[in-house]
């Protein structure tokens, strides 16, 4: 068998010498100061997470999540993040599109501006919803003297701030999605007599659904864990703005039990989200 028949082995371009191909072996020998550095952040990164479970009430676990206290963040947890979900497809969605269809003055300037939220602190964040919609903001002023309408310290407040959080992540799929989408395809069903919104409606979303369901499940999860918007704009009212995060801050000092029972209930959440999205971010390609 010559050289050329081996696996894994090719000539070389003048000498005829195995050349080992590319790649063949570069999984082997690890260097030492390579490997020290990522298993300590490997450490770093699941130790919290290990001690957490190991510190978990397993016996009593069960009669920490039906208590009162702590079914009511839950529910109003799940509740509030499936609005804001609900809220964030509404708006995102058209909003994604407009980004990734259209060309307009200022495009750039309004994706920061989108993807803002993404690294604003949250409590910046609701401090400025405060001082647009509070009673005495730029908008919120006006919403309670002619419809009455107060949103800061109640259940739909807590929606709002979630909204304003999880919105980008959305956004942000669904317009990388539409980006990847090949625009013919509306092109072709508006030649044939399709109004726009028409082809939007039969043609794109079915395309890019995968992107929606991937950007509405990334949001969702946002919404479910935010803490600093939530805080400063809603409040931590139990049975009324205290979802989850909030009520584990506030059993953290009280009942630590109760707050490690809560926060297994987010660290379920946060592996269920990551198994949904493995296939389409999680896979090497």
């Amino acid at each position: 068998m010559t050289s050329l028949d081996k696996p894994g082995v090719a000539a070389g371009p003048r000498t005829g010498r195995p050349r080992r191909r590319v790649g063949a072996g570069s999984r082997r020998g690890v260097p030492l100061p390579l490997l020290l550095p990522a298993l300590l952040a490997l450490a770093f990164l699941l130790l919290p997470l290990v001690a957490l479970l190991v510190r978990a009430p397993w016996r009593s676990l069960p009669d920490q999540l039906t208590s009162t206290e702590v079914w009511q963040a839950l529910q109003l947890s799940l509740v509030s993040a499936t609005a804001a979900t609900a809220v964030s497809l509404v708006l995102g969605v058209p909003l994604a599109w407009l980004l990734a269809r259209t060309e307009f003055p200022g495009r750039g300037l309004v994706r920061a501006l989108v993807t803002l939220p993404l690294v604003l602190p949250p409590v910046v964040g609701g401090v400025a919803l405060l001082l647009a919609l509070g009673r005495n903001g730029v908008i919120g002023k006006w919403l309670d003297a002619w419809f009455g309408i107060t949103l800061p310290f109640t259940t739909t407040g807590v929606v709002v701030a979630e909204a304003f959080v999880a919105m980008p992540f959305l956004v942000i799929s669904v317009e990388g999605t539409l980006r990847a989408a090949d625009p013919r395809y509306e092109e072709a069903a508006t030649t044939l007599g399709a109004s726009r919104f028409t082809a939007f409606r039969r043609v794109t979303l079915p395309l890019i659904a995968p992107g929606i369901a991937a950007g509405a499940v990334l949001a969702w999860a946002r919404a479910l864990g935010e803490f600093g918007a939530t805080i400063t704009f809603a409040g931590n009212f139990p049975g009324r703005t205290q979802t989850m995060p909030l009520a584990v801050y506030l059993a953290l000092q009280n009942d630590p039990e109760a707050a490690i029972a809560l926060s297994l209930v987010l660290l379920a959440v946060s592996i269920t989200v990551l198994a949904a999205l493995r296939e389409r971010w999680m896979t090497p390609s």
